[in-house]
């Protein structure tokens, strides 16, 4: 059979879907000339309905897959497909599509270890042809550049991740295909690969340059090697079940095998010889497995697994326990017999009539988890020597096991408990939005990850609403995870901006992996780089919402009747990437809509790809519920058949409004006059909202920030009251850019007092600036008598 050649085929599409290139490829592809295609929707070269697609691409920046297309001459081509949005200049977008058509280059055959060598390098590697065609990208590219190999294989990198970077290297890998010298480049390829890339030539046994391999020297984010080692049990390792799982496997490889009868005992809490001597009392243990050779169906005499079983001193267990030594017992021995008459953890010895005893301490690592007793009651033979030093061998396999097991659930156990300290147990007081939350686990070895959320009241009766999610997972995930919620809370404290604010998180995050980096080299996404973050301020008075997203999946909002869409927030590159910038999505929202934020656990699960999960988070948000923990219930619910891989939070929050009846505010003169006519304004207010007991305190506070504004700001001079539930709010805003500041005044001093004065009548205080300008604030609690 000829071998098809191999082409790309490209073609660019406008925000509103309307296509506005197509290259040679594109035509040989599907039949189509240019001039019968552009102009025209590009859902019209779909098979299949394109409401799908439109779901798909929207709110992201790149998407691959497969898709059914329609050739002119009406056959039908599945087609896999890797779409990427570009932003100009001029600030207008499109989308670029390309796919390669035809036999994609294949590598030749390798070894297995070379083969294993380049799957399971730490570092980011790809092999490209002559033609600069990608032939084979490892697990940590497809992890960098979020695409699998099979979407990458036969495109140029320039159509992989398209950009100025990814131009340079494809010229610069066509310089090593010329001149077969290898060649360092200090510029990234994609969002997660960073300096030094080094190009290598790939030459045959004549010398002649065959391929081009491409490395980085800064090993990508292992946020997604957990999921190469799945828990295929569907129950998290290191569990109570995990424990009895590998002790029964030690009594399942030792029945009939080695004895007739084993049971395996563990400690609540493993010994070590450090620990002073617990011979004075009796031990307590916890039955973890049994096995026997027995007639007949009844239950096995003894505890049972699970139940809790004590051995007084000087019992042939105790004494194993205590001594961490090996022993072995003929029943007849007085000690053996003197245990069996008096205690009934061994009255299976009696039961079965067992007549040889081999008692072996589970010991891992120095320290003692239990023991393991076997018996003979079948088999004629007593145990011998060698039938000991097998019970050891296969005991010390099953404890390395086991301590692992524990060792991971004490590990999960503390980052857990970290993680839970760290979360919000409570949220915050406010009016302006109503909130569900739900956060899960992941179910997996690697441990808890670092997602997090988190809901901030704001001066102006304004919430911020954040939700993040650190890469990797383990304690110092969540550790960074705190660091970054304690960072987020302390910049949303001075009122910053959505992008300002994720600019200053993004040097915080370079700083912390410079400070991690410089004690730990080979830590890899220290301090958080890699972490994405999505942040939303709403304000209830104008109904307006700010976004910014850091790499974060986009927020899903659903309008009162019933539409469901993505805000197109745009995608900023994670954090402690440096120097690439943010920007802010503003929108206005009607009363009653509902804001979804999530993390990107919450889309991928295994039993189904990224548009199904889109189609029944949609369908499960867009259906009325009756509260908003239902909705949370419900969305988990259809999206989740089984616990996550990766941590899930979900937060979602139903915008109120603050009517024209709840603010007041007033265009104020730059005139020491216009004082007495704020305090009036503020009094009849105060009045018409029932609040006279309040008047006196407010007319001081009002007064006295009006004054500073007069002195020492520019004009124009807004006053605003705010009356949200039980609390007051006076804002007082000026052009001028200058902070207030609190001070001391002395004694004989004339003014100074100010602020200060405001700062013991209201609850809280502070300055908020706008692009231009300021505003100072003031909070009263209406509640506080």
């Amino acid at each position: 059979m000829e071998r098809q050649s191999t082409y790309t085929a490209t073609a660019t599409i406008d925000e509103q879907g309307i296509l506005t290139g197509w290259s040679e490829g594109a035509r040989r592809l599907l039949g189509y000339e240019s001039s019968a295609v552009v102009g025209r929707p590009a859902t019209a070269l779909l098979a299949a309905e394109g409401g799908a697609a439109r779901r798909a691409l929207a709110g992201r920046d790149r998407w691959n897959g497969t898709v059914l297309l329609r050739h002119r001459d009406g056959r039908r081509l599945e087609q896999g497909l890797l779409a990427h949005r570009r932003r100009s200049g001029t600030g207008t977008t499109d989308w670029l599509v390309v796919t390669a058509v035809g036999d994609r280059p294949q590598p030749p055959r390798v070894e297995p270890l070379e083969e294993w060598t380049f799957i399971q390098s730490p570092f980011p590697l790809a092999i490209f042809d002559t033609e600069l065609r990608l032939m084979r990208a490892n697990r940590r590219l497809e992890r960098a550049l979020s695409l699998p190999e099979a979407a990458m294989r036969g495109l140029n990198l320039s159509h992989i991740a398209p950009g100025p970077a990814s131009d340079e290297t494809d010229r610069t890998m066509r310089q090593v295909l010329e001149t077969g010298e290898p060649r360092e480049m200090r510029t990234g390829v994609g969002p997660d690969l960073g300096p030094p890339t080094v190009l290598t030539p790939l030459k045959d046994g004549t010398g002649r340059v065959r391929a081009v391999c491409l490395a980085t020297h800064r090993r990508a984010p292992d946020s997604a090697a957990p999921r190469d080692m799945p828990d295929e049990t569907g129950s998290p390792t290191g569990t109570a079940s995990e424990l009895g799982r590998t002790a029964q496997e030690l009594a399942d490889a030792s029945v009939p095998r080695l004895a007739d009868f084993v049971a395996v005992d563990l400690l609540d809490s493993p010994r070590t010889p450090a620990e002073p001597d617990a011979s004075a009392g009796p031990l307590v243990l916890r039955r973890a497995a049994v096995r026997a050779v027995r007639d007949g169906d009844g239950p096995a005499p003894g505890a049972r697994v699970g139940e809790a079983t004590s051995y007084e001193p000087g019992s042939p267990p105790a004494d194993c326990l205590v001594s961490g030594q090996s022993v072995l017992y003929d029943t007849s021995d007085p000690v053996v017999a003197g245990w069996a008459a008096v205690d009934p953890a061994a009255a299976w010895l009696h039961a079965y009539g067992a007549h040889s005893l081999m008692v072996v301490p589970v010991r891992a690592e120095g320290s003692t988890l239990g023991v393991a007793l076997f018996g003979r009651h079948r088999r004629p033979e007593p145990f011998g020597p060698e039938d000991l030093r097998l019970a050891e061998d296969l005991t010390a396999k099953a404890a390395t096991g086991l301590h692992s097991a524990r060792r991971y659930s004490r590990a999960r156990t503390t980052t857990m408990a970290l993680q839970r300290s760290l979360l919000p147990h409570t949220l915050p007081d406010q009016a302006a939005l109503e909130i569900a939350t739900r956060y899960l686990p992941a179910a997996t070895r690697a441990g808890v990850g670092g997602d997090w959320f988190d809901v901030i009241p704001l001066s102006g009766a304004r919430v911020a609403l954040v939700v993040g999610d650190v890469v990797g997972h383990g304690i110092r995930a969540s550790a960074t995870m705190g660091r970054l919620r304690t960072a987020v809370r302390t910049l949303a404290d001075v009122d910053l901006p959505a992008d300002e604010l994720l600019t200053h998180l993004d040097d915080l995050v370079l700083r912390l992996a410079a400070d991690e980096g410089s004690f730990d080299p080979a830590a890899e996404t220290a301090g958080g780089i890699g972490t994405t973050c999505l942040y939303t301020v709403y304000d209830p008075v104008s109904r307006h919402c700010s976004l910014a997203r850091a790499g974060h999946p986009p927020p899903a909002v659903v309008t009162p009747d019933g539409a469901v869409r993505f805000l197109d927030v745009p995608a900023g590159p994670p954090l402690g990437l440096g120097g690439l910038p943010f920007e802010a999505f503003e929108t206005e929202l009607p009363e009653g809509s509902l804001l979804a934020l999530y993390t990107d656990g919450l889309l991928e699960a295994r039993d189904h790809d990224i548009d199904e999960a889109l189609d029944k988070m949609f369908a499960a948000l867009g259906r009325p519920a009756p509260t908003l923990d239902s909705l949370c219930d419900r969305v988990l619910t259809e999206l989740l058949s089984h616990r996550p891989e990766d941590d899930i939070a979900l937060l979602v929050a139903r915008t109120r409004a603050l009517h024209a009846d709840r603010v007041a505010a007033w265009q104020l003169d730059s005139e020491p006059t216009v004082v007495a006519r704020a305090r009036k304004h503020t009094s009849d207010q105060l009045s018409t909202w029932g609040l006279e007991e309040a008047v006196f305190t407010t007319e001081l506070v009002v007064s006295e920030l009006v004054t500073n504004a007069i002195r020492y700001g520019r004009p124009p001079i807004r006053l605003r009251l705010i009356h949200q539930d039980s609390k007051l709010i006076c804002e007082v805003y000026d052009s001028s850019g200058t902070t207030p500041h609190m001070r001391r005044a002395r004694i004989y001093d004339e003014g100074g007092r100010g602020l200060l004065m405001v700062a013991q009548l209201a609850e809280r205080w502070g300055t908020r600036h706008d692009r231009i300008g300021k505003t100072v604030w003031a909070e009263q609690s209406l509640t506080a008598g």
